[in-house]
């Protein structure tokens, strides 16, 4: 089968699979006695209705397309890389704790040092995991997870002890950086053209070391069978521990971002979540780079749309994160089905 064949039968998997989660989410909207088409296009219109609503769902969309496609080169030799959540919040940590130090109107450079701060916390946090998972024999799962609660701690802990602010220590976060030490945003917009590019940049990046180079090439032999990748000297360890760095290192820019171009500032809920929300968007895009973007920005439509449901028709906003969740389990339902059509098929 040609790539092109495979392209449109994951494509066509995902518009059943949309057809599927409207029909569910409508069910629910029924059941509740919310009108459906109401109801989507509030949602819609709270993400895309206006140039400021655009701009955030944007916003949004930039740490979405930075994690999703950090994790496919995660994915690639098989690896479920569930502490990027926690690569985030060590991204955010370290772009904090490097900009602290620096007064009021410090060089631009200072922002750049802070973003690759950023990287290396998140790069290091992965770092561990892939070491647990290479030489602990802990599952990435399992030290993901553990790493996660650990990075939450210490955020918490900072933002009430060595980092509290002046005075008082809150879930506010810390003190906020001073303005010179911002990314500046679109004129009239807080969002970051620096920022929009990095995303860019990132997920270019990606499809083009898993597409046009030798690395990418064995990290996808090694998913697909270790043992024979040992034996063509591929170094399935070593390639699994770059892989979740280099996956780290872009959930840490994501987090790093977060601190100097959206909240200014360290907060307990630093990552949003955008970790797990981006483990839903890659396995919707089937770990297709090319239906990351697109994928990514509709879940930033629902995020922020949601958040005039409960202002304009007293529902929940998690109703974005049910049919997000509703989205991936339709796709491997049709995969599922598709599946079980052709063994019958074959046994005809």
């Amino acid at each position: 089968m040609s790539y092109t064949e495979k392209f449109s039968l994951t494509l066509g998997r995902l518009v059943a699979a949309v057809f599927l989660s409207i029909v569910f989410t409508t069910f629910i909207l029924l059941v509740s006695g919310a009108p459906p088409l109401h109801t989507f296009a509030i949602l819609f219109a709270g993400g895309i209705g206006s140039a400021a609503k655009l701009v955030q769902t944007i916003a949004v969309w930039i740490p979405l397309v930075l994690c999703s496609s950090a994790l496919l080169l995660t994915f690639a030799p098989g690896l479920w890389n569930i502490g990027i959540e926690g690569q985030i919040i060590l991204g955010a940590i370290f772009a904090t704790g490097f900009l602290r130090p620096f007064p009021a109107g410090a060089s631009p450079l200072v922002l750049t040092g802070a973003l690759i701060a950023g990287m290396i916390g998140g790069a290091l946090w992965a770092y561990i995991a892939g070491v647990l998972r290479t030489w602990g024999r802990v599952h990435e799962i399992f030290g993901g997870l553990g790493l996660n609660f650990v990075a939450l701690g210490l955020t918490l802990w900072l933002i009430f002890g060595p980092w509290r602010r002046p005075g008082v220590a809150s879930m506010s976060g810390t003190e906020p950086l001073h303005p010179s030490l911002w990314l500046k945003g679109f004129k009239g917009f807080s969002l970051s053209p620096v920022s929009l590019v990095l995303a860019l940049l990132a997920i270019f990046l990606v499809i083009y070391l898993l597409r046009s180079t030798r690395w990418g090439l064995s990290l996808k032999a090694v998913g697909q069978n270790p043992e024979a990748a040992l034996l063509f000297g591929l170094k399935p360890n070593k390639r699994i521990v770059e892989a979740m760095a280099l996956c780290g290192a872009l959930a840490g820019l994501a987090g790093a971002l977060q601190v100097v171009g959206v909240y200014h500032r360290l907060l307990p809920a630093i990552s949003s979540n955008y970790g797990y929300t981006a483990l839903l968007v890659t396995m919707l895009a089937s770990f297709r780079p090319n239906l990351i973007p697109p994928i990514c920005f509709f879940f930033a439509v629902l995020n922020v749309g949601s958040i005039q449901l409960p202002l304009q028709l007293k529902l929940d906003s998690s109703l974005s994160g049910v049919i997000q969740g509703v989205l991936v389990l339709s796709v491997f339902l049709v995969h599922g089905l598709e599946e079980r059509w052709q063994i019958l098929r074959r046994k005809k």
